[in-house]
């Protein structure tokens, strides 16, 4: 489905735009057999291994939809982009990044090995859960719902709708998580934990259990790729230092230990999360062709058939495709 209008530097046929989406969504829909929907949280083992969907939002309105778009599923690690946003917002970047690096790692999202073996154990990058605990246990408030406050309010602002928690998802991740458990008491002997071990781990099984659409993460991308200024209102929601710095780790460390391959081949900041989400963010491009969305837009994709790496399998395939198609890379 597509709404708005084009404002190209050519006018390009929005249906066009629409029959190419529609065409590469049905292409790589078949692309989901080669994945798995993630079953160690059970819960996310009911997901639909064949969907796929795409969202893109410009600068300018013009919407392009495709695939499965109605779904509602849980943010999950793209939560970590968001609470980082809020910890800075509240505390302060220097405060931050005195706690967590922003270096990329090749390790898996849930490892503990450079907690173990790097000096000092500080957590590499908010984006991997030994940082995105962290970074929890740092959000203003002395309860769960407390220290989420911000963010919801930060989403409400973007989205223009309160959304709501999956209380079965967060049951479910919280009965099972024994590795993010086993990583907040590394983090909790290293000082790193600003909050109780058991708060922090609360707060971060609920902003990972957030319910949101594609339409939702695409317009958080919109924003962002924006750096940080809402283009409907022209309003500054996320400062803009703070907005560049995240879309800067989601180039590098948004997509687990395959953010590197990412980068290279897709080459858009994005961050990915286990239920099948990836938010994309493309910025402004100075091109002498005329493509589609040069003044910016946010992706959002879902597609729960994931890769060894977490990501979804389809949902990276299709986001290359376009990248490579409309010239969205950043290099």
């Amino acid at each position: 489905m597509v709404q708005g209008s084009a404002n190209l530097n050519t006018e390009v046929n929005e249906k066009w735009l629409q029959e190419y989406i529609d065409s590469w969504v049905d292409f790589f829909k078949k692309q989901t057999v080669d994945g798995e929907v993630a079953d160690y949280i059970p819960i996310l083992a009911r997901a639909d291994q064949e969907a796929l969907g795409i969202s893109i939002i410009g600068k300018n309105g013009l919407t392009i939809r495709s695939g499965i778009t109605e779904e509602k599923f849980t943010i999950q690690s793209i939560s970590k982009v968001l609470t980082f946003i809020v910890a800075c917002m509240e505390r302060g970047l220097a405060y931050v990044l005195n706690r967590v690096d922003v270096e990329p790692t090749g390790e898996a999202f849930n490892s503990i090995m450079h907690l173990q073996i790097s000096q000092p154990k500080k957590p590499f990058n908010p984006l991997v859960n030994s940082g995105a605990l962290t970074v929890s246990s740092m959000l203003e408030g002395k309860t769960s719902d407390q220290k989420l406050e911000t963010l919801f309010l930060l989403l409400e602002k973007i989205i223009g709708y309160r959304p709501e928690l999956n209380i079965e998802t967060y049951e479910s991740e919280r009965d099972t998580s024994m590795r993010n458990r086993a990583i907040g008491y590394y983090l909790l002997e290293g000082g790193y934990l600003e909050s109780d071990l058991g708060i922090t781990l609360e707060t971060y099984f609920k902003q990972c259990s957030i319910e949101i659409t594609i339409d939702d993460l695409a317009r958080i991308g919109l924003v962002l790729s924006n750096d940080g200024f809402d283009p409907y209102t022209n309003e500054e929601i996320i400062p803009r230092a703070i907005s560049r710095l995240a879309k800067a780790m989601m180039l590098t460390c948004g997509m687990y230990d395959a953010s590197g391959k990412f980068a290279a081949y897709v080459g858009i900041p994005a961050k990915s999360g286990v239920s099948g989400g990836i938010m994309a963010v493309v910025p402004p491009r100075v091109r002498e062709d005329d493509f589609p969305f040069l003044d910016g837009c946010g992706i959002g994709v879902y597609g729960p058939s994931l890769d060894k790496q977490g990501n979804s399998i389809a949902g990276i395939k299709l986001l290359k495709h376009i990248a490579n198609q409309w010239d969205f890379s950043l290099f």
